[in-house]
């Protein structure tokens, strides 16, 4: 095999993954969080090819989040994190992130029914979506602090206790 493919099919950051989690969370994050704007184009638009595209990233999203949920609840026990960041951090982080599935999969749901877009209830959808991208954002923050600000999954010696 030539160095130019070894290096190609070579993937030295998941050899040092504790979990495959870190894999999944940024596809629902890409998808339910651009399914929000197209969706909001395709009603003050009105135009059905924004609305698919919109179901499209709702849907791949949806599918991101459950396996970003299993991947993450699985690995939930094993992450080399300190209890104090648990319970200050990670309790929050699945807590938020969990709604982001419930919502996703409520919303998915209810524009797979009213394909490609709901037409009643239609500012309700949007607000909804609006919602799920905020709690998304806010658990994702709640992640992205464990893994920079205590070393979530990393290599550094552990523990390291939570600090305000």
């Amino acid at each position: 095999m030539s160095d130019v493919l070894r290096h190609l099919l070579e993937f030295r950051g998941v050899q040092d993954l504790q979990n495959l989690h870190p894999l999944f969370v940024h596809y629902p994050i890409a998808f339910l969080t651009a399914s929000f704007p197209i969706y909001l184009l395709a009603w003050i638009f009105r135009n059905q090819s924004l609305e698919l595209v919109g179901l499209w990233l709702l849907a791949l999203g949806t599918l991101g989040a459950g396996a970003a949920a299993y991947t993450g609840w699985s690995a939930g026990e094993g992450v080399m994190i300190a209890q104090s960041v648990r319970q200050h951090i990670l309790v929050y982080h699945k807590a938020f992130m969990l709604a982001v599935l419930g919502l996703s999969i409520l919303l998915a749901g209810w524009a797979l029914v009213a394909r490609p877009m709901p037409r009643r209830g239609r500012p309700l959808f949007v607000i909804g979506l609006a919602v799920m991208v905020l709690v998304l954002a806010k658990g994702a923050d709640y992640g992205g602090w464990m893994v920079f600000g205590y070393n979530a999954g990393g290599k550094l010696p552990q523990p390291i206790e939570f600090s305000k």
